[in-house]
């Protein structure tokens, strides 16, 4: 659902945007299109002002160079934000936490590249403000269709913060979403993942934490998540998005969305995403 229909809905806060939100975060550790990883792992840097573009990316570059003379098969893409608060978002893509402890323990047993990546991360660190990560893992329940990174170019982002007790609202909230989509716009395609470990919005009082994402080509796809915004409140008639207001103001604590775009420059993707698209993902 696309932030207009907050127009359509007042005095809550409104699930924003299901619509316009979320493709899949797509398993870096396998072919490009077998859809999102059941474990992701997201590194988020806070830039200093002025302190990214160019600069950033060049000491970004010196990671990707340390993976590949290693022929580490640690596998990333970054995002830079376009809204909110100047940052970097790096995203990891596992099978399960065992395949991330597996990966974790060969990179470190690596005394060689180890250095490299302690001497990158002090450059580094000389252009943040702050530094944390968080773990989530897929909700297939939550989710609606598959994408694929094939030509991507941009990222939204979604944060749910649900209310102490009533996930279970949340959920038939997203059920209801999901259901109207398929009718209205069976194309519409996002990922859920619930947060696990750090959570990416300051919070003391929320319950679970629930990212969505939206790979999209063009911003011109936001223009035809209004018009389906439209149609999924005109499927719904008075009666149904009253009922999306009341479960929105007994389950969302917060939300916030933010857009993002995909940068190869500081991304080691692996090698089927090169092949596949070398003009883009292929840094010369």
């Amino acid at each position: 659902m696309h932030a207009r229909v907050r127009n359509l809905i007042s005095g809550c806060v409104l699930l924003l945007p299901l619509a316009a939100v979320l493709s899949p975060v797509l398993n870096a550790q396998t072919a490009p299109d077998d859809g999102p990883p059941n474990v992701l792992v997201i590194h988020r840097e806070y830039l200093k002002p002025g302190k990214g573009g160019q600069l950033h990316e060049r000491s970004e570059s010196a990671f990707v160079h340390a993976l590949a003379d290693a022929k580490s098969p640690s596998h990333y893409f970054a995002l830079d934000s376009l809204s909110g608060p100047s940052r970097s978002l790096f995203l990891f893509s596992y099978d399960s936490f065992a395949d991330w402890e597996k990966q974790t323990a060969a990179t470190s047993s690596n005394a060689a590249l180890g250095a490299k990546l302690d001497q990158a991360s002090l450059m580094d660190g000389d252009l943040l403000t702050g530094y944390d990560a968080g773990v989530m893992t897929l909700r297939p329940d939550l989710s609606l269709n598959k994408g694929s990174i094939d030509g991507a170019r941009y990222f939204e982002i979604t944060v749910f913060v649900v209310k102490p007790g009533h996930v279970h609202d949340f959920k038939e909230l997203a059920k209801l979403y999901i259901d109207t989509y398929r009718k209205v716009a069976p194309q519409t395609h996002w990922d859920t993942f619930e947060v696990m470990y750090g959570s990416p919005v300051p919070t003391t009082a929320g319950g679970d934490v629930f990212l969505v994402f939206n790979l999209m080509k063009s911003l011109a796809e936001t223009d035809k998540s209004i018009q389906d915004s439209d149609k999924f409140a005109s499927e719904l008639g008075a009666t149904g998005m009253q009922k999306v207001s009341e479960l929105t103001a007994a389950s969302i604590q917060l939300s916030t969305t933010n857009l993002f775009v995909i940068n190869p420059r500081e991304s080691n993707p692996p090698s089927e995403w090169i092949k596949k698209d070398p003009g883009f993902w292929k840094v010369q």
